[in-house]
């Protein structure tokens, strides 16, 4: 019999409104969203369910503003960890258990959780300093950019020869890796890799070079926070984004978690090891489909489904 794999997403998957519906009808989902706001020490329901936010400094004349903090990156990670979380508790609640997880950079931290690695509170409070490391890390002239490809092209070579700082911030699935680095280094190297044959270069809307050597402080500031941090073994298969690998040990654990912010994401590498382990269906748990669309082009003979609303639930438990 084929196993089970719960995958998370990454930042970029959050909108205004995730997870309301579960937090509206499941208590167990209310509660993670109550117990982070405890923990993050702000509320995360007010940042994740409005789409505006009360701000006397800028208000206009209902005192209110747009809400832009979803979007920025210290508060974006602890409450897409969190809507995530939410959703994972009712799929536990429903009774689905998984065998194996992983999670796209900041959706590793889900996939930890959901392992008992971490409690909910401990998650919250690591993700947020997280957030603010990277968000302070990030250096002027950063950038990433989305190489697309019908056929395989040296990425890595063409990055290396390259003069400045630029290196594979992702590999998301065939067809598909973003690079990260210098500005100038990045443009550079997606002229060249367009020239050996990618078919697009897309330059991504961030913050900053995510998952590039330029945000190694982030990582070394995060060494030291997981130092202190109490770590319990995986109870399930858990991947790690560094290694493309299970991770078990909680010594390794912290090791790989300082170097992930500043090492690259091995997406498609971990959903085949996951495959070759036995995982023949995936749940994406989470806000969007990106990780269900990722499963789509790595291995089209496994079954991908996400739940993101109490209806996908629904329907998950129908086909299990």
């Amino acid at each position: 019999m084929g196993k089970i794999a719960f995958v998370f997403p990454g930042q970029g998957a959050q909108r205004v409104g995730m997870a309301r519906e579960f937090y509206d009808s499941c208590p167990e989902s209310r509660e993670v969203f109550e117990t982070a706001s405890a923990a993050a020490g702000y509320s995360i329901e007010e940042i994740c369910f409005s789409e505006t936010l009360p701000d006397d400094s800028q208000a206009g004349e209902d005192g209110r503003v747009p809400n832009t903090k979803i979007n920025q990156t210290r508060y974006t990670q602890p409450v897409l960890l969190t809507a995530s979380l939410a959703i994972l508790a009712a799929v536990q609640k429903a009774g689905i258990v998984a065998d194996m997880a992983a999670g796209l950079s900041l959706g590793e931290y889900c996939a930890l959780t959901a392992a008992g690695t971490f409690s909910v509170s401990d998650a919250v409070r690591i993700v947020c300093q997280r957030g603010i490391y990277m968000e302070e890390a990030v250096p002027t002239g950063g950038a990433m950019t989305a190489i697309l490809s019908r056929k395989p092209i040296p990425i890595e070579e063409i990055c290396a020869s390259i003069d400045g700082q630029v290196s594979v911030a992702n590999y998301n699935c065939p067809g598909q890796q973003v690079i990260s680095g210098e500005k100038s280094a990045v443009d550079a190297a997606a002229a060249k890799l367009l020239e050996a044959g990618a078919s697009r270069a897309v330059p991504l809307v961030v913050s900053g070079p995510f998952h590039s050597p330029m945000l190694s402080g982030a990582g070394e500031k995060l060494a030291v926070l997981l130092a202190d941090q109490e770590i319990r073994k995986p109870e399930i298969l858990v991947l790690s984004n560094v290694t493309a690998e299970p991770v078990s040990d909680p010594e390794e654990i912290r090791s790989l978690l300082g170097r992930q912010v500043c090492s690259s994401v091995r997406w498609q590498q971990s959903v085949e090891y996951m495959i070759a382990a036995g995982a023949d269906t995936f749940i994406e748990i989470g806000p969007g489909t990106t990780l269900t669309n990722f499963m789509k082009k790595i291995d089209k003979t496994v079954r991908a489904l996400h739940i993101e609303k109490p209806e996908d639930l629904d329907a998950v438990k129908s086909v299990l």
